[in-house]
């Protein structure tokens, strides 16, 4: 059965949770079971938020590095302007384009900057939507799987009185038999129980007067596999 959302919610407060789609681990669980059309969903917008966040950190990187660039040239530029009056128009043109683009450069970093803010809380947030509904699956796979485990015992459990009750009456019939054979052969001698054709063997396995090539073995006498026929 599915657990109230609100109670994860409220025990995953301050814990960190790895990108569940982008984990091994995680993936490896729907070997077992399908993944649902929900996860499906919540898996493909938590990589679009973290494709998301990857690519803005990188465009801001991109970005500072030619920003460093683009200062590092103002400085050469200003040293070639000083030893070059005749070339100071022009270079200073040079650094004025240059200044333009940082400029830019800033305002894109801060529009960057800008669209992370919200990203990390929505990542984590559908993250655990994501781990909420994986355990909503699985806590109802191995519910079910528990009931089975349980039903599967309980007949176990069942089968095993049967068969001690069954290889009792088994002992017991067996060892009817032998007294029943014994004293009649006794009695009446090898001719008659052959007249009435009485079909039994008296070197069968039996469980009180164990013979050569028997054991006996938890409380029960059996043949050893040496002795017996292939």
């Amino acid at each position: 059965m599915a657990k109230d959302a609100n109670i994860y919610s409220e025990a995953l407060i301050g814990k960190d949770i790895p990108i569940l789609s982008k984990d091994e681990r995680w993936q490896k669980l729907f070997i077992l079971s399908p993944k649902t059309d929900k996860i499906k969903k919540l898996e493909a917008e938590l990589n679009k938020l973290v494709d998301k966040q990857e690519k803005t950190r990188e465009k801001i990187k991109d970005i500072k590095r030619l920003k460093k660039r683009l200062l590092s040239e103002i400085v050469t530029l200003r040293d070639d302007a000083d030893k070059n009056p005749k070339q100071r128009k022009k270079i200073e043109a040079q650094i004025d384009d240059h200044t333009r683009l940082i400029r830019e450069s800033n305002e894109k970093i801060e529009e960057c900057e800008d669209d992370m803010l919200g990203l990390p809380r929505e990542i984590y947030r559908t993250d655990v939507d994501l781990m909420i509904e994986t355990m909503n699956v699985f806590y109802g796979r191995m519910d079910a799987n528990t009931a089975e485990i349980q039903a599967i015992d309980e007949w176990v459990s069942k089968v095993r009185v049967q068969l001690k009750k069954n290889i009792v009456r088994m002992q017991e019939r067996e060892i009817e038999n032998f007294n029943v054979y014994s004293y009649m052969h006794d009695i009446f001698g090898p001719e008659v129980i052959d007249l009435f054709d009485l079909k039994y063997d008296p070197e069968r396995r039996h469980p009180v007067i164990p013979k050569e090539g028997m054991r006996v073995e938890n409380g029960i006498v059996i043949e050893d596999e040496k002795y017996t026929d292939n």
